[in-house]
């Protein structure tokens, strides 16, 4: 496709939090950390001055110079600008497609084809992905309609031009002609095949009326993908709790009231599933009715619900089918790490394999005590309902102490962390007027050492009314080479010369910039980062994070610093345009580094000591559970992406329920359909199994790579050059070989899927506390 997502959320399982561990363990002194033998460089003044710019709440400024527009671009001042750049940008486009197309009756014009193909991409990607993150964020409805205007008419060209027999054609002559394919550079020959192999996914061969079909289809996997989640997202009934059902509750505070008032009214609690009192319910009623009633309820659907995934995932059979493939999944893994659904089954296999044990030891343990809390002769069986109770969710917790983790303090130890690994530092700057879309936004410039500065990213970090929930990353702009453009591809005939296409050649302009020690001009990228955190008061002062928050923020400046160091010539690979499989192993990793105690010195600006403190680190053995649930969820998402759901008796809840009676260790609850719930059945179809994957890779690399002396700048040096700067323009199968010296994985071959599988996922963040 010429426009691909720039959006990454971080994926959540059914559970809130991690599980710290609360049974009886054989071990419990936890790892002996070796010293690291990098000494840590002192916090530099532009590092502490990370902790105000972040923490005092109405400190924000503006720059003394001339007003700006959003994102600093100064077309972009009041709502209506937004669409008038996508009317520009569309006329723009339309031209440029039009000099592809002609490239075929040249072969000076057919060198340049794939260049123009990436900035046809670019032009597009642009304003689509600033519409994208305006929609997700601005607080001003204005702004949000003309952003949801522009994207539905840049989108709905993109989908034309994704089935566009004419650019499939011009892009199979340049693979026909040895001469220019030989001068493509590796990065250009693998975008290349990039486009062919997302044209190919199009139904670019089929007759023009199945290319019509693939349209409609599409169309309608979009509309019934949004309705899926806006249901999936809908509230559940409450459950109807009697006051004797609440006898006994251990929580001392919130369930004394709700023990008090049911008492008090002599009459049931209606209890909605996800609201803080069914969650007290779900770790404090020592009876088990009360807890299967809310599970019950939690994991409710109407039919009306089921019927819209089933849908939904009926749809992209049919899709499938009419590419030639045999399912969804077929047709999504084709240009995947995985390559096909049975080298992820591969995959899931080995790992099911690898965490079956643990997690059947830690059901075990569950049931001992309930034995124990029951009085009962024999073992009982551990249902749904009995996980929160007999292992209550605690949030996770650091392995050292450390001061109060305020926004600014955590920018501060990620400045830190990144000089001493890439020798980049975050640097606060004062935004211009009408540059940002809210008051608690903060800009930050991303400084390389050597070439200065190499990309900007705004941290819209506060929780607000009608802010887009969780944790995102959005690349607003990507980076890429723009002093070898055709110099043709800009040409707009006098006729067609306008003040909407004058806005989109001047926006398409701003952030270039020559970068020392590279050749020519590049656009630099610019990033968004979404959370929701408690908002700063003038009264409390800074937010003090709780510790998975932390965790959030460390993850998502993982994917911000992808898009800033890969640096590619084509925006179509760079920075976190690359495999969903692998886009989440720079995040993932991130995560590792707030395991060790030696990084975590660097939350305290005035620490220069390498050498760890200790803390009290223990096994969770809860967290196998959760593991083995989310390997089962990946293997729910195969098998509904599978041959099955083209079959006319398709039933996703059978289909559960069989893989909980096969596979599973806790009961299926006849009476339920939590698989309507299940988001992620949307945006990842086919390839949720890819945040297991990533896990998978990332402890190894963790482990192997950065583990013993984790601020290691020349560690830092190898990361970027052989995998963080190739964005996704090279085949990350042989960089995650050779990062690891394993070249038995290059061929990313089904036993490359299966020895991902084997790994043990040494997950410190979830693990250790």
């Amino acid at each position: 496709m010429l426009a691909r997502s720039t959006r990454l959320r971080l994926p959540r399982t059914q559970t809130a939090f991690r599980f710290r561990a609360c049974l009886n363990e054989t071990s419990s002194n936890g790892p002996r950390f070796r010293p690291a033998t990098t000494a840590t460089i002192p916090a530099s003044s532009e590092d502490t001055s990370l902790i105000p710019f972040f923490d005092q709440p109405h400190r924000q400024r503006f720059r003394s110079v001339a007003a700006s527009g959003l994102f600093s671009h100064k077309c972009l001042t009041e709502p209506r600008s937004v669409t008038f750049l996508a009317e520009g940008t569309l006329l723009r486009a339309k031209l440029l497609t039009e000099r592809i197309l002609h490239a075929r009756e040249s072969r000076e014009e057919l060198t340049l084809a794939l260049k123009n193909l990436d900035k046809l991409s670019d032009l597009l990607c642009g304003v689509i992905d600033l519409a994208e993150v305006i929609r997700s964020s601005h607080p001003n409805t204005a702004w949000v309609e003309s952003a949801n205007d522009a994207y539905d008419m840049l989108c709905e060209f993109m989908n034309v031009l994704n089935t566009d027999v004419g650019l499939y054609e011009v892009l199979k002559r340049v693979f026909s002609d040895p001469t220019i394919v030989e001068s493509l550079s590796p990065e250009a020959y693998y975008t290349a095949l990039i486009f062919w192999r997302d044209f190919e996914k199009s139904a670019i061969s089929l007759p023009e009326n199945s290319r019509k079909k693939f349209v409609s289809l599409s169309s309608e996997i979009i509309t019934l993908g949004r309705q899926f989640l806006n249901e999936a997202a809908s509230a559940r009934p409450p459950a109807s709790i009697t006051p004797s059902e609440l006898n006994g509750l251990k929580d001392l505070g919130m369930g004394a009231r709700l023990h008090l008032q049911a008492h008090f009214t002599n009459s049931p609690l209606a209890v909605y599933p996800g609201s803080l009192q069914a969650q007290m319910i779900m770790r404090s009623a020592p009876l088990e009715d009360p807890r299967r009633k809310l599970y019950t309820a939690a994991s409710s659907s109407t039919p009306e619900q089921v019927d819209t995934l089933e849908r939904l995932l009926q749809a992209r059979a049919k899709l499938a089918r009419l590419c030639g493939k045999e399912s969804y999944a077929h047709l999504t893994l084709n240009d995947k790490m995985a390559k096909s659904p049975e080298h992820v089954h591969y995959f899931l296999d080995a790992l099911l394999t690898h965490t079956r044990p643990y997690a059947r030891n830690a059901l075990f343990a569950l049931s001992e005590r309930k034995q124990k809390h029951l009085g009962l002769s024999t073992l009982p069986v551990i249902q749904a309902w009995d996980r929160d109770y007999y292992c209550p969710p605690e949030p996770p917790a650091p392995p050292i102490p450390l001061p109060p983790l305020t926004p600014g303090t955590v920018f501060m130890a990620l400045s830190r962390l990144f000089k001493h690994l890439h020798g980049i530092t975050l640097r606060p700057v004062d935004a211009a007027e009408g540059e940002l879309w809210h008051s608690s936004v903060r800009k930050l410039e991303v400084v390389d050492e050597g070439a200065g500065v190499i990309g900007w990213i705004y941290a819209d970090l506060f929780a607000r009314r009608g802010k887009a929930s969780g944790a995102a990353h959005y690349t607003v702009r990507c980076s890429r080479r723009t002093d070898d453009d055709d110099p043709g591809a800009d040409y707009i005939p006098a006729e067609y010369m306008d003040k909407n296409v004058q806005l989109s050649l001047e926006f398409d302009r701003e952030h270039r910039t020559p970068l020392r020690g590279l050749k020519g001009e590049y656009q630099l990228p610019v990033v968004v980062l979404l959370c929701e955190f408690m908002p700063p008061s003038a009264t409390k002062g800074a937010t003090s994070l709780h510790w998975y928050e932390v965790q959030t923020l460390f993850h998502e400046m993982g994917h911000a610093m992808h898009s800033m160091i890969g640096r590619t010539e084509y925006q179509n690979v760079s920075g976190t345009r690359c495999a969903t499989d692998f886009v989440e192993l720079p995040s993932i990793l991130m995560e590792h580094f707030l395991s060790s105690p030696t990084v975590l010195n660097l939350f305290d600006p005035h620490s220069t000591s390498s050498v760890p403190r200790t803390g009290n680190n223990h096994l969770d053995p809860c967290h196998s559970i959760d593991t083995h649930t989310q390997i089962l969820l990946a293997c729910l998402d195969q098998k509904y992406h599978s041959p099955l759901a083209s079959e006319s008796d398709f039933d996703s809840t059978q289909i559960y329920a069989k893989l909980q009676e096969t596979k599973g260790l806790i009961p299926f609850v006849p009476g339920t359909s939590w698989q309507t719930q299940f988001g992620h059945l949307y945006g990842y179809g086919a390839t949720y199994y890819s945040y297991l994957f990533d896990r998978a890779i990332a402890s190894r690399v963790w482990t192997n790579v950065f583990a013993t002396d984790p601020l290691s700048r020349e560690t830092g040096e190898r990361f970027k050059n052989e995998v963080l700067k190739y964005g996704g323009g090279k085949d990350p199968w042989t960089m995650v070989s050779t990062l690891l010296n394993a070249p038995e994985l290059e061929s990313g071959d089904a036993e490359a899927m299966a020895a991902v599988g084997r790994w043990r996922i040494e997950d410190e963040i979830s693990t250790r506390h």
